[in-house]
């Protein structure tokens, strides 16, 4: 088993081996694998077929799941290494140590967006777009949204979306499930004034390439669902008689049969179910402080 830890209580020399795997990653073709993964699995209420990943009740497995394979293959490049978490409630600041030169670098700049600081900037040489919703060649960012200032989450937001007892909720899309934890937390049952928005007002806070479906092109995305992913665990532990729904596949009668994944069916592209992902015990653990 190993730890996950809170990125600002990284050493320097944990910093470089993170960020060293992930560029050995990018520099394999590895990591534009899962850049390009996740935009083929970015499927929305209005398209056909299957959701796993986003807008459905297997957002919260599926992505631990694609945590977990990123991970091994950085641990192929440097067995020591483990994914960082950012926990946005404390650590909201530009100028935190997270977006410092060692690490993700920072914003980008007002004209274009464009990431000019850190290992991850364009003019590295390390770091080129290849499998972006836009044409930009380099990574981008606007902290804070200028054109609409937005704010990151907070501790008592957080605090709020974590006191629902019910995982999911019918109809398990995106539009009209205002009940259930996962749909509120990801972020599409409320508006920005309304107070939630979680997980996808921390993608719109960062901006740029964080915002679209392949936001992992900016590396701070598996942090930011390191996270995430710590926040459901901490969501099981608060109600540990609330399990994951649909408990059962969903009747043919029902509009999103065929469309959501149901605690024992299987999770493309892995085969694997959201019943083999409710438990990390024995595989990992976050050092919570």
């Amino acid at each position: 088993m190993y730890i996950r830890k809170n990125q600002k209580n990284l050493t320097s020399s944990q910093k470089k081996r993170f960020v060293n795997a992930v560029l050995a990653l990018k520099s394999n073709g590895a990591y534009d694998d899962f850049v390009r993964l996740h935009g083929q699995y970015y499927v929305s209420d209005g398209d056909t077929g299957l959701r796993v990943g986003h807008m459905a009740p297997s957002f919260f497995p599926w992505h631990r799941r694609l945590l977990l394979e990123f991970e091994r293959s950085l641990q192929s490049v440097d067995p020591g290494v483990t994914v960082p978490y950012w926990d946005w409630t404390r650590d909201s600041s530009p100028s935190s140590s997270l977006w410092a030169k060692d690490f993700m670098g920072g914003n980008g700049r007002s004209s274009d967006g464009q990431v000019l600081t850190g290992p991850f900037a364009y003019s590295n040489g390390y770091w080129p777009i290849t499998n972006g919703v836009t044409d930009e060649k380099y990574l981008t960012r606007q902290f804070g949204r200028p054109d609409r200032p937005i704010a990151l989450p907070t501790k008592s937001e957080l605090a709020k979306a974590i006191e629902n007892p019910v995982y999911d909720a019918s109809p398990w899309n995106s539009t009209a499930s205002t009940a259930g934890f996962r749909n509120k937390f990801e972020g599409w049952t409320v508006s920005e004034r309304q107070g939630g928005y979680i997980h996808n007002r921390v993608h719109q806070w960062v901006g740029g390439h964080m915002t679209g479906a392949t936001s992992p092109n900016d590396p701070v995305f598996w942090l930011h669902h390191a996270f995430v992913d710590l926040i459901w665990i901490r969501w099981q532990r608060k109600h540990p008689k609330s399990g994951y729904l649909p408990a059962k596949p969903l009747a043919h009668s029902d509009q999103e049969h065929g469309r959501v994944v149901s605690l024992h069916e299987p999770m493309p592209p892995w085969n694997a179910k959201p019943s083999d992902h409710l438990d990390t015990r024995g595989v990992y653990r976050y050092e919570e402080n």
